[in-house]
């Protein structure tokens, strides 16, 4: 299930945050702040999909993740190399490093991880 762009924005709050009251997330938000019931209704529409969850506090409710962020977009870089790079990993490695304009750094960098998960895998 996908995250509409404003549930992703919440998401990071709740992400970064762990757990978080509703004030917390309007507090948040650059003036103008957005409706309380604006917030409430992606909430439940994130609960429905299964992203979110909460404790009641007293009379508040503490929202929490059910998905790790790690998790979250993982699989929407797998459904991108599916639906763009037809499955290919090393189509979208070649987009990626040629396309993005990465500095020599990035780049040594980016072997460094490569060559890391190589040495896991002989292991």
């Amino acid at each position: 299930m996908k995250l509409t762009s404003a549930e992703e924005q919440l998401m990071e709050l709740i992400w970064d945050k762990d757990e978080i009251f509703m004030k917390d997330i309007i507090d948040s938000f650059p003036d103008p702040k957005p409706a309380t019931t604006t917030i409430a209704t992606l909430l439940k529409r994130m609960q429905n999909k299964g992203f979110v969850a909460y404790k009641l506090m007293g009379n508040s409710r503490q929202y929490y993740a059910l998905v790790k962020k790690s998790e979250y977009f993982s699989k929407h870089v797998n459904g991108l190399i599916k639906n763009f790079f037809g499955s290919s990993a090393m189509q979208f490695a070649s987009f990626f490093t040629t396309e993005t304009n990465l500095t020599d750094e990035e780049l040594e960098d980016l072997k460094k991880i490569i060559d890391k998960q190589l040495n896991k895998k002989k292991s």
